[in-house]
């Protein structure tokens, strides 16, 4: 199985901070920084078998799309030398109109 390095894009960086922004307000900071550890660890556990999740090349040449616990969707893009996480959206967003903006 091999392995490949996680890029983190700024613009994940920032869906990233707005989520726990959003969740320090809704819920509280314990709660909001968990649920970010989580993603990101999630993110990172992508280095192996990295080939997961819904193509989605209609919006995007080797855009995939995953869940994460029925909260968000992570978009990212597989490469030979690595993986780019691209975005982090919360459930309820229009995810698909931000690529086709792009």
């Amino acid at each position: 199985m091999k392995s490949r390095p996680i890029i983190i894009a700024p613009e994940a960086r920032d869906d990233l901070l707005d989520i726990e922004e959003w969740l320090i307000e809704s819920a509280s900071i314990r709660t909001a920084e968990g649920f970010v550890l989580r993603i990101i660890d999630f993110c990172f556990s992508l280095d192996l078998a990295s080939e997961r999740g819904a193509q989605r090349y209609d919006l995007m040449p080797g855009l995939r799309i995953v869940g994460f616990e029925r909260q968000c969707t992570i978009a990212f893009a597989v490469h030979d030398d690595r993986v780019d996480i691209l975005r982090v959206f919360r459930a309820g967003r229009d995810w698909e109109a931000e690529f086709e903006e792009e």
